[in-house]
């Protein structure tokens, strides 16, 4: 096991654990389940047996259900209570606020939505960047948001990329970009870095953010979102992590190779960092 970390002898009790799921569980493979990475599913065992865990996503294009069932059938046994995404989240924030959105997201989520009104839209709710995503869905947004008097789009997460077994993907931070350059609208991002839906999984696990660490493999959103927010962030060295990251401004209280070299590290310093 390689791995840099700061503190571990004199570190802070760690109480929960915060986990990405693409790129820390499994990497996705287009229209598939993908590939559960080495031993993530040892590692969220012994942190249900051990510890408390929530599951933090960025993922977009699919309900908290078809998350936990695709990991479950990748042998990582994540329950579905357990799982935070974006999408209802969005939505109850809509609800709150009065929001008429037009949704530019997948099917898979649209249940979430059920019962809003989504006639004459004062908002963009975008989450969709592959399989439905085309110029004419990203032309109609603009022509929505370029129409309103106060453009406002909230995005499901604000990522420059994702990776897939096959490579890199553009993500909806970039997209988001370019609504923004053409209609001069403010972006509200729900998904990380951002406080407000990391207090989401701060309130599922029902703890302070010292006691908390967070286990990502983007360092800006995962591991910078993490610490701005007081909790310990740590970088896995799978799915989107690149060496290049090692030269970037946010400092991870850990970095490790994999979810479980992590894990137990922590576990071996009687759960502290």
């Amino acid at each position: 096991m390689t791995s840099e970390r700061k503190g571990m002898s004199n570190g802070r009790a760690v109480n929960g654990f915060l986990l990405d799921i693409t790129g820390v569980l499994y990497n996705s493979i287009y229209k598939s389940d993908g590939v559960a990475i080495a031993k993530s599913a040892e590692a969220v065992d012994f942190l249900y047996q051990h510890s408390k865990v929530k599951f933090l996503s960025n993922a977009k294009g699919n309900s908290n259900r078809n998350v936990a069932r695709r990991l479950q059938r990748l042998g990582i046994n994540v329950r579905e209570e357990d799982v935070i995404t974006p999408a209802p989240v969005v939505a109850q924030y809509c609800r709150e606020n009065k929001l008429r959105p037009h949704l530019f997201v997948r099917d898979d989520v649209l249940e979430y939505f059920d019962g809003i009104d989504t006639s004459s839209p004062n908002c963009v709710v975008m989450g969709e960047v592959e399989e439905g995503f085309s110029f004419d869905r990203i032309n109609r947004a603009f022509r929505i948001l370029i129409d309103m008097p106060k453009p406002l789009l909230i995005t499901m997460g604000n990522g420059k990329f994702f990776q897939r077994v096959d490579g890199p993907c553009i993500d909806v931070g970039a997209f988001a970009a370019a609504l923004k350059f053409s209609t001069n609208c403010e972006v509200l991002n729900i998904g990380k870095p951002s406080r407000f839906y990391f207090e989401q999984g701060m309130n599922a696990l029902g703890m302070k953010p010292e006691e908390i660490v967070m286990v990502g493999d983007d360092l800006m959103s995962d591991v910078g979102g993490a610490q701005a927010c007081g909790m310990r962030g740590i970088q896995v060295r799978t799915g989107k992590w690149r060496p290049d990251f090692e030269k970037m401004p946010v400092t991870p209280d850990l970095t490790a190779d994999c979810l479980y070299d992590a894990v137990k590290l922590i576990a071996d310093n009687g759960f502290r960092l």
